[in-house]
């Protein structure tokens, strides 16, 4: 079902807001816990924001994919590979927190002029089919607020350790 336009408003702003969240939790975690691991297979406070800066340029592109092309196919990528074979561990956290915010800024004017035939635009999930632009708002205004609050689910494992 469509999104009304107060639902798409509502959703750019958690959007928008999303970094502040995520630099207000990370604020929170201690050096000393930034490469800690709650559980095997489980991210680093470290390696969720690098993630989110890589998700993040991923995100940037496929909006625009979305508006600019002609049913577009939309590239997945496995995250965890991406984790690994980049070792997140070894990425400078505040540039990823700097890549987050400064995407979210320049995406966020993008958002608020697009019509309503735009948000209806189509395009090809290459793991997930059929992909409309109001799909890519409903998975980022959630996604920082996700990372939010795993970094806080993490603070707590660790100091509770």
């Amino acid at each position: 079902m469509a999104l009304t336009a107060a639902d798409r408003a509502a959703l750019i702003e958690r959007y928008a807001r999303g970094p502040a969240l995520l630099k207000a939790a990370l604020k929170k975690v201690p050096a000393e816990a930034m490469q800690w691991r709650p559980a095997p297979g489980k991210w680093s406070a470290h390696e969720v924001i690098v993630h989110c800066a890589d998700s993040e340029t991923n995100a940037y592109a496929r909006i625009r994919y979305l508006l600019a092309e002609e049913q577009p196919v939309i590239q997945g990528y496995d995250q965890d590979r991406w984790a690994k074979a980049l070792d997140y561990h070894t990425l400078p956290v505040d540039a990823a927190l700097a890549t987050v915010e400064a995407v979210r800024a320049n995406t966020v004017p993008v958002l608020q002029r697009m019509s309503e035939r735009d948000w209806q635009r189509v395009g090809t999930h290459s793991e997930s089919g059929s992909y409309l632009a109001e799909d890519w708002l409903k998975i980022y205004a959630e996604h920082l607020e996700k990372h939010t609050r795993q970094l806080e689910r993490n603070l707590a494992a660790w100091k509770a350790r």
